[in-house]
């Protein structure tokens, strides 16, 4: 399969950011000079690939999406009843704790390595602008900009509320001693959803698997993107809106029959699959049987590296049926390569913790950690459950529709569908949607977000992780505190903390 493999070989290309107080690093911003690069349509391509496409990988220990600590799947899950981590490292402990403070490594490397990715695609735009090449090419590339920096922007929304964005004129004097304030929350909604909508206007509704072009940003992850937004403002009939209009044809989007074959090599750009962070074996690998297998786990491809970190609470693991097809890739026991059976009664330091979420299947061509399995980021199962849960919220009210989206995906997992008898009222059905969204989705980056939005975020910190230092205010994670002083009190820290 021919994929859009983002390698960063013109990350200068980018050049001149602000001063650090910024929290945009500063930069060698003398070592390419904008007037001679980018001057044609590849140059062109080349720029907006290490800008837009630059934050968005799963590479080794690098990238948004890596499998590895530092990617947000991972920070994520392990604040929530779902993920753990059996390491000691000291990454962890503040995550697990839910123990958030401004000087946390893991709390904070989001936004120290990827906000000032948003001045990159501003000056990436402004860039390509005024060059001499195909405008429909041109067109593209800009939507796929706006997409990048709508979709950036939303994530580091979603984990710390409003950031500074910087304008172009701040960026192109980068020798300025400026000072760059956080937006207001009107004004960081607005600036997302009108790179989001910009990028709509543009771009594919998807790309063909045999395309060049699989990789690209597309229609439908713009419309994903914003569907969350929508979500997270609860706009509930935008959010319908969303999801209705990733449900046409032209989308192509459907669920895969079997949960498993989902995150295989051999179904890479599968119709469930709405984008997916490409990996290869040359670059972009990504890490996560080695983060989640122990040595003890069979598998058929004996050179696959494990380190046993990874699991899924216990706690968690029970709300599964026991007939839940899901289960097929979340192990709970097994007999290991000595021969032992492990299991919760006789975890070893195998299972001490909770379950091993396999998820993906193994690369029969890995020598080590290292997988050409592409991370798959959004998936359509999202969408329908979320489609569910907008429509219900919307009216306050159960439909027939809305039970219907939600056993697509439950009947798919081979248990037995919802019948309205079986809901008891809105509530009781919304919990049934959290509870639906937990079981298809761990690991995929959107627990955290759920469990905020129904409002039991720091409720199940306490419950489920024990955590005595979860505050009501930790539903947003702090800013790192070098910004703030940076800043000598223009940027302002979240509060509470």
């Amino acid at each position: 399969m021919k994929k859009l493999l983002y390698i960063l070989s013109v990350s200068l290309a980018t050049t001149a950011f602000l001063p650090s107080c910024t929290n945009l690093e500063s930069e060698m911003y003398d070592v390419i000079n904008p007037g001679i690069f980018p001057v044609n349509e590849n140059d062109a391509d080349a720029l907006v690939t290490a800008a837009a496409y630059g934050p968005f990988r799963s590479s080794w220990y690098s990238g948004i999406f890596t499998s590895a600590q530092g990617g947000i799947h991972v920070i994520g899950e392990m604040t929530t009843d779902i993920g753990y981590c059996q390491w000691n490292d000291a990454v962890w402990p503040d995550l697990l704790d839910v123990n958030f403070t401004p000087s946390s490594t893991g709390v904070i490397s989001f936004y120290k390595d990827y906000s000032n990715y948003l001045g990159k695609m501003t000056l990436a735009l402004d860039r390509i602008s005024n060059i001499d090449m195909n405008e429909d090419v041109k067109k593209r590339l800009q939507a796929e900009i706006y997409c990048g920096r709508g979709w950036l922007a939303y994530l580091l929304y979603d984990f710390y509320g409003p950031v500074q964005i910087p304008t172009l004129e701040q960026l192109n004097d980068p020798l300025g001693e400026q000072i760059i304030p956080r937006v207001s929350k009107e004004e960081m909604v607005s600036f997302i959803e009108k790179d989001l909508r910009a990028a709509i206007e543009v771009l594919p509704a998807t790309y063909p698997v045999s395309d060049n072009n699989y990789g690209r940003f597309t229609r439908g992850l713009a419309y994903t993107v914003l569907m969350k937004l929508y979500m997270h403002e609860k706009e509930w009939a935008k959010a319908v809106e969303c999801g209705r209009e990733l449900m046409k044809s032209e989308y192509g989007y459907s669920l895969v029959p079997e949960y498993k074959d989902i995150f295989t090599l051999e179904n890479e750009g599968n119709p469930e699959t709405i984008w997916a962070a490409v990996c290869s074996r040359s670059v972009n690998q990504q890490l996560w049987l080695a983060h989640v297998l122990s040595s003890q786990y069979p598998t058929k491809n004996e050179s696959i590296q494990k380190w046993g970190g990874y699991r899924i609470l216990w706690d968690f693991y029970h709300t599964f049926d026991k007939n839940d097809e899901r289960l097929k890739v979340l192990v709970g026991e097994f007999v290991g390569t000595d021969g032992v059976l492990y299991n919760e009664a006789n975890p070893g330091t195998v299972l001490q913790t909770g379950a091993m979420p396999v998820k993906y299947g193994e690369d029969p061509a890995a020598t080590g950690e290292e997988s050409q399995l592409d991370w798959i980021v959004y998936r359509y199962a999202d969408v329908l459950t979320l489609l569910s849960e907008a429509i219900v919220r919307q009216n306050n009210a159960i439909t027939g529709e809305a039970l219907e989206l939600l056993n697509q995906v439950r009947t798919r997992a081979g248990l037995k569908a919802y019948a309205l008898s079986d809901i008891k009222d809105v509530q009781d059905f919304l919990d049934k949607v959290l509870e639906e969204r937990g079981h298809e989705l761990w690991f995929e980056g959107a627990r955290r977000t759920d469990l905020i939005r129904h409002g039991k975020y720091i409720e199940y910190a306490r419950k489920y992780r024990g955590s005595v230092a979860a505050q009501d205010y930790m539903n947003l994670m702090p800013l790192p505190q070098s910004v703030i002083n940076e800043s000598k009190g223009t940027v302002l820290q979240n509060p509470g903390y």
